[in-house]
């Protein structure tokens, strides 16, 4: 079974709770926006304890490192069967500011050419009403259990 941890990164600002997003990189998500964002994510390493991952996704995938409570989130699984592990740390960064680790792909596909993609193209903050509608929907219960424990 595939497993992957991040960090749902949320602040409270005078508009309400805001949550960060990532938009993957990569030519298979270019023209993809509502249902294909994602929290900062990555695999989790052999005997790598899932916190760590999700911290150190963040980090590669964001630039930023934060510090703060995290609150551990219901795992969910996706519709292609790959368990997500999540914390909630409430903290800031500018997501304009993101910088993100790359990987390598045949592109354009049997053409035996190899091009860098960043692993995230951009972060953005939503308030929870847009993030709904952006996440992968594997991913909505997130959202749905930050506002209960938030309430």
């Amino acid at each position: 079974m595939k497993r992957s941890a991040g960090i749902l990164l949320y602040r409270r600002g005078a508009a309400g709770l805001e949550v960060l997003l990532a938009h993957p990189g990569g030519p298979f998500w270019m023209r993809r926006d509502e249902g294909a964002w994602t929290i900062p994510k990555g695999a989790i390493d052999e005997g790598e304890e899932p916190l760590a991952a999700a911290l150190r996704e963040l980090r590669e995938e964001t630039g930023c490192a934060i510090e703060g409570e995290a609150v551990e989130l219901s795992p969910v699984k996706q519709r292609g069967g790959k368990v997500v592990h999540a914390w909630a740390v409430e903290g800031d960064i500018d997501a304009a500011a993101i910088r993100s680790n790359v990987f390598e792909m045949e592109w354009p596909p049997r053409s035996g050419t190899l091009a860098q993609f960043p692993e995230i193209d951009r972060a953005q903050w939503f308030m929870l009403d847009e993030a709904r509608r952006r996440i992968l929907p594997g991913q909505a219960a997130f959202l749905d259990e930050l506002a209960r424990r938030l309430a």
